[in-house]
């Protein structure tokens, strides 16, 4: 299976439609399956008096507020519609993340595929009310969640005629440290909900993310950036261009890697055989019709000959001709 990545530039445009574009540019260069940016009206998300998160006042500074950060990020429905276009004719598939009833609507009108919730909204009913309505598949990331709140977020959705859902592991920090990862949870989602899950990285590097598809993430979600030295909250816990196409790629070899779980021989492994394993060989010159015994008889490479598992129906037999030293016994 083939692991889906999604490059999340989220607002890492800058609120430019220029930068928004090189991102899908780099996203489709470094081979990301999708590029996803993230939809809002700036009143309908945050209000007057919501405190900026520690690490955006670490990266922007505390002077204003997290509305005012977040309306410079803004962009409108008109600036999508021209990503969505801009998408389809650079051959990526288009994603963004709502975050108000107004935004899921707007996007619904694009005919995304895929609706990406974010962990901000799991516990937002009316708004995984009117996602579950329009019955596409959904990938729900978890950060900051319970189980007990993932289990009421799926049956929102369920209940809504969404059936089709991805769960992604996620630790909502920017960046992550790696001892608040705790990658096992994916196989602990996976089993409690049975469904597919996924991994949303907010770590440094790739590694994590490259573990998790080894653990057998369906999607890795990863956010990058044209330069982490550019202004914005998120630029810092992005990966360049040139990180991103090192993620894609390490994460195809994984998947290659993995194979298809039937325990066999491939065909080079039985070639090597021959050199690797041994056979029963004679120790020393043996006569015909001497009776074999481990002091006349040994175990070494080539592995052409008797095998040595047949070691104990050899023993006491007798040579059907002379056997000089090193020599495959035969019987």
């Amino acid at each position: 299976m083939k692991t889906f990545i999604i490059a999340e530039a989220g607002v890492n445009h800058n609120g430019s439609m220029e930068t928004a574009k090189k991102l899908i540019d780099a996203a489709k260069k470094a081979g990301a399956s999708a590029v996803k940016f993230q939809t809002f009206i700036s009143e309908n998300l945050v209000s007057k008096i919501a405190k900026k998160a520690e690490y955006q006042e670490k990266q922007t500074g505390s002077s204003e507020s997290q509305l005012d950060m977040i309306k410079k990020l803004e962009l409108s429905f008109n600036d999508f519609k021209e990503l969505k276009a801009y998408c389809d004719k650079t051959d990526i598939m288009f994603l963004s993340t709502p975050f108000d009833i107004e935004s899921i609507d707007f996007l619904a009108g694009l005919n995304m595929p895929i609706w990406k919730i974010p962990s901000g909204e799991i516990t937002n009913l009316p708004y995984l009310e009117h996602i579950a309505s329009y019955k596409k598949p959904v990938i729900l990331s978890t950060g900051m969640s319970t189980m007990e709140e993932i289990q009421a977020a799926i049956e929102v959705l369920n209940n809504g005629g969404t059936k089709d859902i991805t769960l992604l592991h996620c630790t909502t920090e920017y960046p992550a440290i790696l001892s608040d990862i705790n990658l096992k949870a994916m196989e602990t989602m996976r089993r409690k909900f049975n469904l597919p899950v996924g991994y949303s990285d907010h770590t440094e590097g790739i590694e994590v993310a490259v573990a998790a598809c080894a653990l057998g993430a369906a999607i890795i979600e990863k956010h990058f950036t044209l330069d982490k030295n550019m202004e914005g909250p998120d630029h810092k816990a992005s990966l360049e261009p040139n990180e991103l196409a090192a993620l894609v790629s390490a994460v195809e070899n994984v998947n290659t890697a993995l194979g298809d779980g039937d325990k066999h021989p491939f065909k080079m492994e039985i070639k090597n055989a021959a050199v690797a394993r041994k056979s029963i060989v004679a120790k020393a010159d043996i006569s015909k019709g001497e009776i074999l015994t481990e002091n006349n008889i040994t175990v070494k490479r080539p592995g052409t000959g008797i095998s040595p598992m047949e070691w104990h129906r050899i023993i006491g037999t007798r040579a059907i001709r002379d056997f000089a030293e090193d020599e495959l016994i035969e019987i």
